[in-house]
């Protein structure tokens, strides 16, 4: 089964991830030491690279790079080439595919495409 892990510090990632009514871990800015010990889905908004110290904090943790099978991105495209830069690093420096990406808080398309590629991941493990 593939599990959720997502960060956010504006909620708006949070608000997408209560809309899906998925299970999901929240990378905690106390704590970010949280090993996933399973394949996970890692959704991240685009925020200045300082901003995103407990993700790296947690990537590095225990097997949580190894489990990583794939990046959302989240982000505003009036920023253009920084619209989900964030999962395209973290994409980029893992070897990880980006898998998705939304506006804001995603909108309901967003919502069904997310849990369909869920289901779809956990169906093709079975």
């Amino acid at each position: 089964m593939v599990e959720i892990a997502y960060y956010t510090v504006t909620g708006q990632t949070r608000r997408f991830i209560k809309k899906t009514e998925l299970d999901a871990y929240e990378i905690d800015d106390a704590d970010p030491y949280h090993d996933m010990d399973q394949p996970f889905i890692l959704i991240v908004p685009a925020y200045d690279d300082n901003m995103m110290d407990s993700v790296i904090d947690f990537l590095n943790f225990g097997s949580n790079k190894e489990n990583l099978v794939g990046v959302i991105g989240t982000g505003n495209r009036n920023f253009n080439q920084l619209y989900i830069h964030t999962a395209k690093d973290i994409a980029n420096s893992l070897k990880a595919p980006i898998l998705y990406d939304f506006e804001f808080n995603g909108t309901p398309t967003d919502v069904a495409r997310v849990k369909e590629i869920v289901a779809n991941y956990e169906s093709t493990e079975a």
